[in-house]
């Protein structure tokens, strides 16, 4: 119960602090304060389903900062080369917010926000200083935004240091051993020769925890540097727990095509029951003997592989625990690869995303020019707000119907504060801290509990309220406020709604191809381009890759087998060879070729080019002597691409 209610009190406490130090400070507005601290607090207690960790709020709060400083600047620059021209200068600020979208669209999700907010700052403040008919005000706005927002990021931090900050350290610590004893659980299964269905649920899921690993590592960066030594180990971590899920995979498709492929004396150890990760150390250890026992090429490369990883991952496991310095040994293993970051595959996506932006908020500013309605400023807002921050989640339609529950609730409540609670509290600082410390209080059990228009209708509250400095109670801007909230979120609904994304085939298409091109490209002469790991990468695309098609084995199976193929090319050494080497530049170039054609004709076109290079190519290795090993591989590969080519090319 004192768990479930820490939110809640920590989300009061930053609205009640940033609301007091707006007074104390004599702002005009400490209402952008109010609301920043509950933005930053209640936004990632409504993602995580809880009280956040304190690395993301931290982190979120640092990005808000950087995002309104960013849009402060535009705003600046935009009045100062257009002030003549009103028009153009909207106009500007509306293409500056599609822009913002676009790039937040392509970059890290987790960086994502702050260019989001870069873009509705800009226009926030220039929609502002438009409204009260003198530009003049402008530079006025900007520096008391910027000086209101960081009062709010503080109070929520101050918040979250002073009642009881929420460390994810403990939950990595346990994850660890989890997630190893879950992958030798896919062992098992695969080495057993599971069903098929059940293989399939298994390695999805052990996909899926890896990647909210990931996720874990970033926020124990994010909450401090102390934790850097750990957050090093668990980077790599991250990719050995990937290697070993390919290799768990690619031991039972061998299993599969040759029964005889693994001996029975590893599978008998393998098949032994293992309960805690103890058991699991000796497990290692008797398989690593059992290895030395036998000669080097009757031992399976991909089982040698998965125990090579495991004994790194509980290497690593140990310093994550203690966060003691990096010794000898790790730091071979950390500096072995260099992990590749992986490109944006959601071009046509992002571009949606921005028309969407630009097109919104230049209709609603056409319209308020053209009928001069009153509430015209706070549906411009709105319309800004909306479709900068929905456009980035899986399904923006559900977030911008949550803002709408969201507003649309927030009109009699905020009646309720405007016209009765708050003219009767003008004599009570008291007072006035209790009824908007309760509004924090309820909210903040509602937010965590992810109810539908929880955050939307306590941001949409703080703001039709109007925390001023003097508090004044006219009922005409409550109505504009109001209303104004209402009709934005509903046009942001009309125009997701109206401006169709229809990107989803294109990016899962250009994902299998970018799988395809790193198993292509991972045939080199060159050790330095051997070394690139781009497995995180892989898998960051296949997770993406299960989230867009639920349901579809068949995408995640092919996706798979070319990250299996990309891993098997990727380890062999190709002996330097200027013909080969010189294949090899062609065989890229032809790749990169598929996955830039834009039109059917021309994709199918350099993929059937693909396929012929890759055949003439296992003529180059049996002409050079390769190894049998070498061209089974590359005939494997051309093989699966030859037989989902209608798969790659018309998704």
């Amino acid at each position: 119960m004192i768990q479930f209610l820490r939110f809640p009190v920590k989300l009061t406490f930053a609205v009640l602090l940033a609301m007091l130090l707006g007074f104390y400070f004599n702002l005009e507005t400490p209402r952008w304060a109010v609301m920043t601290a509950g933005i930053v607090a209640g936004g990632q207690a409504f993602a995580a389903g809880g009280d956040p960790y304190s690395g993301a709020l931290r982190y979120r709060g640092l990005l808000r900062i950087i995002g309104t400083f960013l849009g402060c600047i535009a705003a600046l620059a935009i009045v100062m080369t257009t002030i003549r021209a009103p028009m153009v200068m909207l106009f500007l600020s509306c293409l500056w917010a599609g822009f913002c979208v676009w790039i937040s669209s392509l970059v890290k999700v987790d960086n994502s926000y702050a260019f989001g907010l870069a873009g509705y700052t800009a226009l926030i403040i220039i929609i502002s200083a438009n409204a009260t008919g003198s530009m003049e005000l402008m530079p006025r706005l900007a520096v008391e935004r910027c000086s209101e927002i960081v009062i709010g990021i503080l109070c929520a931090i101050l918040s979250d240091i002073f009642l009881s900050p929420r460390s994810i350290k403990r939950v990595i610590d346990q994850e660890v051993d989890q997630l190893l004893l879950a992958q030798y659980q896919l062992l098992q299964l695969c080495v057993g020769l599971g069903e098929k269905e059940e293989v399939d649920k298994a390695w999805s899921g052990l996909v899926a925890r890896s990647s909210a690993f990931s996720g874990m590592r970033s926020q124990l960066k994010m909450e401090s540097s102390h934790w850097q030594n750990s957050s090093r180990r668990l980077k790599m971590l991250n990719t050995l727990s990937l290697t070993m899920i390919t290799h768990a995979t690619e031991t039972y498709l061998n299993l599969q095509a040759h029964p005889e492929y693994l001996s029975s004396a590893f599978v008998e150890v393998i098949e032994q029951k293992v309960d805690s990760i103890s058991e699991l150390r000796n497990k290692v250890r008797e398989l690593r003997k059992l290895f030395n026992e036998y000669p080097a090429e009757s031992v399976p490369l991909a089982l040698s592989t998965w125990v090579s990883a495991a004994s790194e991952y509980l290497l690593l496991s140990k310093g994550i625990r203690s966060n003691v310095k990096v010794n000898g040994t790790e730091e071979a293993i950390l500096r072995r690869e260099a992990i590749i970051t992986p490109r944006s595959a959601e071009t046509h996506h992002a571009m949606i995303n921005g028309i969407r932006t630009f097109v919104a908020t230049f209709s609603g500013v056409l319209f308020w020019l053209y009928s001069g309605w009153n509430a015209g400023s706070g549906c411009m807002i709105m319309l800004a707000v909306v479709t900068a921050l929905a456009m980035r989640i899986p399904n923006p339609l559900m977030m911008a119907k949550d803002f709408l529950y969201g507003m649309t609730a927030a009109f009699p409540l905020g009646l309720l504060y405007y016209a009765y609670l708050m003219p009767n509290t003008q004599q009570s600082i008291f007072l006035l801290c209790l009824i908007i410390g309760t509004l924090a209080f309820v909210a903040g059990v509602l937010i965590q509990r992810r109810q539908v228009g929880a955050l939307g209708g306590f941001i949409g509250t703080l703001n039709v309220i109007v925390l001023s400095n003097p508090i004044k109670f006219p009922i005409e801007s409550f109505l504009d406020n109001a209303l104004g909230q209402m009709i934005g979120c509903f046009l942001s609904l009309m125009v997701i709604l109206l401006i169709r994304d229809k990107s989803k085939a294109k990016t899962g298409r250009k994902i299998l191809n970018r799988l395809m091109y790193a198993a292509v490209a991972s045939l080199t002469t060159n050790p330095s381009r051997r070394r690139e790991n781009h497995l995180p990468a892989l898998y960051q695309q296949l997770f993406m890759l299960l989230n867009m098609f639920p349901g579809d084995l068949n995408k995640y199976r092919l996706a798979l087998t070319l990250i299996i193929s990309q891993q098997r090319l990727r380890s062999f050494v190709i002996p330097p060879n200027s013909v080969l080497s010189e294949f090899h530049q062609r065989l890229r170039l032809t790749g990169d070729k598929v996955i830039a054609a834009h039109s059917v004709e021309k994709k199918e076109y350099y993929y059937e080019r693909l396929l012929k290079e890759l055949g003439t190519y296992e003529q180059l290795l049996e002409e050079n002597h390769a190894s049998v090993a070498v061209k089974e591989s590359v005939h494997r590969l051309t093989d699966i691409l030859t037989r989902y080519q209608s798969t790659m090319i018309n998704i």
